[in-house]
């Protein structure tokens, strides 16, 4: 039987009076391109979610990434280990500044890029590794720590999902030579569109600054080729708001994730998330696997979830990087294949009302008791 009601969708991105207010104070000041509200939005991210690193606005993650790239000095004839479970962007912005992404395979039970994977594939030209806290969970740093330590290698991190995840106390976004976040509007907070660099090297920032802007650091005298990957103060007045309530809605997704831990654990086929014990897990996405499931099986629980209960859920990475036409690149990556076809991310966003939880776990345990799955 179809459903008949309202869907409780799979992220929800929260935009309030506030932001509305900061938006319409910046377009009635006349300043609308980056400027103060941006610089003000730099030092508070630094502040809220990175305390002691350089915080650099751009104009989305992927930009963050690719600039970061660039001001690091990647490019033709290097190297960069990146894992093919992940979204486009992570390997995109490698394969833009000339460099060769290598894909190596997961961690099995965290989703994250595997360590040991990723020193088997590090070659005379390996620069760089760059790890994703996928899903919001923080990558093994101290084991990729080691490793680059040991080959003298960069760690990049790839931090679009994971504002405020820590590894061992302490917070991604500090642990590379840079780190790039995302501010899209399904992301932990936004800013309509955006992204963030962050880095403990007053040189990287103040090169990923010019990068940005063209560049240039002072008007019409540029100092290296550059892109116009700006934010624009719009853009950081949402930002800023979101940045007061980020931690609060962190705190709720945990919350969420709890409860959804608790109400799963006993249902047969499902596997809930496993967090590693030195990782502050954020839950950008709340992410299941279906044990044995073929691509076909998932779909169909994904569809069923849809229109039989009216929970949204969402299937984050189907293919993985390597295998897109993009790339075509064959790899012997046995997990990465494996979660592409089991994995299913349910709603967990701070919006969900104890109901809403309460539906989510009925209907997922509901569709896997039918037989959906192998």
């Amino acid at each position: 039987m179809a459903f008949e009601g309202a869907t409780i969708p799979v992220a929800k991105p929260l935009i309030g009076a506030e932001e509305r207010q900061a938006v319409d104070r910046v377009m009635s000041s006349g300043m609308v391109a980056q400027g103060p509200e941006v610089a003000a939005f730099e030092q508070e991210f630094s502040d809220v979610l990175v305390p002691g690193v350089h915080s650099v606005a751009v104009n989305s993650g992927t930009s963050a990434l690719h600039l970061g790239l660039l001001a690091a000095g990647i490019g033709a004839g290097d190297e960069v280990i990146v894992p093919a479970f992940t979204f486009a962007a992570t390997a995109n912005s490698v394969a833009l500044t000339g460099a060769t992404p290598v894909f190596a395979d997961i961690d099995p039970a965290t989703f994250c890029l595997d360590p040991a994977a990723a020193a088997a594939a590090v070659t005379a030209n390996t620069r760089a590794i760059m790890p994703v806290h996928l899903y919001g969970q923080a990558a093994d740093m101290t084991a990729f720590s080691r490793l680059a330590a040991e080959k003298g290698l960069l760690i990049l991190e790839d931090a679009a999902q994971a504002h405020a995840s820590t590894w061992e106390g302490r917070r991604v976004g500090t642990f590379g030579s840079f780190a790039a976040f995302s501010l899209y509007p399904t992301k932990n907070m936004t800013s309509g569109e955006g992204g963030m660099v962050t880095t403990g090297d007053e040189e990287l920032a103040r090169s990923i600054r010019v990068l940005r802007n063209q560049g240039m650091e002072k008007q019409y005298r540029n100092e290296v080729v550059g892109l116009n990957n700006r934010m624009t103060d719009i853009h950081a007045a949402i930002g800023r708001v979101q940045l007061t309530k980020v931690l609060d809605w962190t705190a709720r997704r945990q919350a969420n994730a709890a409860v959804l831990d608790e109400a799963l654990s006993s249902v047969h086929g499902v596997a809930t998330p496993v967090v590693d014990s030195r990782a502050g897990h954020v839950y950008h996405q709340y992410t299941i696997r279906l044990d044995g499931a073929s691509t076909e099986d998932r779909d169909s629980f994904v569809a069923a979830l849809r229109d039989e209960h009216g929970v949204g859920a969402g299937v984050y990475y189907p293919v993985p990087v390597n295998r897109l036409d993009s790339f075509a690149v064959e790899a012997d990556l046995p997990h990465t294949e494996r979660a592409a076809r089991e994995v299913v991310s349910l709603p967990v966003h701070p919006s969900l009302e104890a109901v809403d939880l309460e539906r989510i776990a009925t209907a997922v345990a509901v569709v896997a008791s039918a037989g959906v799955t192998a």
